[in-house]
């Protein structure tokens, strides 16, 4: 019976010690559910379930939220997400995504601190860019500031992400046709 305990207490920390972490990806750590660490890419150890956990994060890939339109299965238009008024009172119906990633420095605030990482951008991104199209007028928004539109929504998202520390990293904000 000692042999067969020992055997089986053997297996269970053979197979469930060892871990691996794809280049792009980081892998948080826990141990009786607290968060111990981060490891890099490569082969690793933690415990073993149920006392030890790893979290595995896609921190390289690039994450693209979509406002006001969708361009899956086509180009749908999303009406109560687009048509947003201007500052010399003109509704325009504003297409834009957000290009994001999660930032390398703090993947455990994307893990451990936002419910909804991606509904968190999105509604960051929806409300700064309201903000920002009620301060233009029409005119400008469709030529001149477009640029200016782009640059001051990615700034101020970023500010408002770091402020909730959401551990996202805006890399570009781009205004569609």
């Amino acid at each position: 019976f000692v042999a067969i305990v020992l055997v089986l207490a053997i297996v269970w920390l053979g197979l469930g010690t060892f871990y691996t972490v794809q280049p792009n990806e980081i892998a948080l750590t826990l141990v009786f559910g607290r968060y111990t660490g981060r490891t890099l890419p490569g082969l690793n150890t933690n415990w073993p379930w149920p006392i030890g956990r790893v979290i595995k994060v896609p921190e390289q890939d690039q994450q693209i939220t979509e406002i006001g339109y969708r361009s899956l299965g086509g180009s749908a238009d999303i009406p109560e997400e687009s048509q947003m008024l201007t500052g010399d009172n003109n509704m325009v119906d504003v297409h834009f995504r957000v290009n994001w990633q999660i930032d390398p420095a703090k993947p455990e605030d994307y893990v451990f601190r936002i419910l909804n990482p991606r509904a968190t951008v999105k509604a960051v991104a929806e409300t700064i860019m309201r903000e920002e199209v009620g301060l233009k007028t029409i005119d400008g928004i469709l030529t001149t500031d477009r640029k200016a539109v782009e640059i001051d929504v990615q700034k101020r998202m970023q500010q408002v992400l770091d402020g909730y520390r959401a551990g996202v990293l805006v890399k570009q904000v781009q205004l569609q046709s």
